[in-house]
């Protein structure tokens, strides 16, 4: 699983609305940006690596859901910080081994974005069975 990070103003900046972490995105900016993506995924599509892939909505949709002491769920309307880096999107590849995972990580971190924007490590997170237990 490859996850790209983001925080609230990115999302912002990307509607055209500028702060203090980034510059608001140009319309032409925001279609490079899924131009960039798109292609992404097509080639991962076309080569049967793609499993999934999915933006997700800004964080201040998320919400967070604990439990009380008798099990009723809690549930949070701020999860995050403001600043808090979340993720943002994520892929699902089937890929042989996780040097190309690393290869595909890097296309999606070389993503176009405006001068002076926040740029993310994309977190490689291998998906697996859960360890054995002895019996």
């Amino acid at each position: 699983m490859l996850m790209v990070l983001g925080k609230q103003a990115d999302y912002e900046a990307m509607s055209g609305k500028a702060s203090g972490d980034s510059p608001a995105w140009s319309a032409a900016e925001l279609k490079a940006m899924f131009h960039h993506m798109g292609a992404l995924n097509d080639e991962l599509a076309a080569a049967g690596e793609l499993v999934d892939a999915q933006g997700l909505a800004e964080p201040r949709q998320a919400r967070l859901v604990t439990a009380d002491a008798n099990g009723a769920p809690v549930v949070s309307d701020v999860p995050y910080g403001e600043t808090s880096a979340v993720i943002a999107g994520y892929w699902i590849v089937d890929v042989p081994d996780f040097g190309r995972a690393t290869e595909i990580a890097a296309r999606a971190q070389a993503c176009p974005v405006p001068e002076g924007a926040p740029t993310y490590p994309i977190v490689v997170h291998p998906v697996g069975d859960a360890p054995e237990t002895e019996k």
